[in-house]
């Protein structure tokens, strides 16, 4: 089971804040901890916003629009990327995951859970 970890923007990281130097230490420790249990796949922290796009679609149609975004609660500032055997197992790894607040204020993660091929058993055919 893998699981994605998001990590939101705010206000300090969309302005190019970086992490103070207690912040990254507990991050380093964090995914090595993750990478020590084999369950690491991957980590980053995004640039800001005012770097990136998005596409929009109206049908065939695209439409890019540059950054910045607007509204920081919407915007992913960095992500981890594990494999457990659980849900729980997930679980209580994230509890551990240091506050990611630039500032050791209020963070927020969120988990999401990524679809595996089986997931789509009978819908569609994967190559094997």
């Amino acid at each position: 089971m893998r699981f994605m970890i998001i990590i939101r923007a705010s206000k300090e990281t969309e302005a190019g804040v970086m992490p103070s130097k207690k912040l990254m230490a507990e991050m380093v420790a964090f995914h090595a901890e993750l990478a020590k249990a084999g369950v690491l796949l991957g980590c980053s922290g995004l640039k800001p916003s005012a770097q990136g796009w998005r596409v929009k679609y109206t049908g065939s149609d695209r439409t890019v629009v540059d950054g910045p975004f607007v509204e920081t609660k919407e915007i992913i500032g960095g992500y981890t990327l594990i494999q457990v055997k659980s849900r729980e197992e997930a679980l209580e790894w994230t509890k551990r995951f240091p506050n990611p607040s630039v500032d050791g204020g209020k963070g927020e993660i969120e988990v999401r859970q990524l679809f595996e091929a089986e997931d789509f058993a009978g819908q569609l055919d994967f190559p094997k």
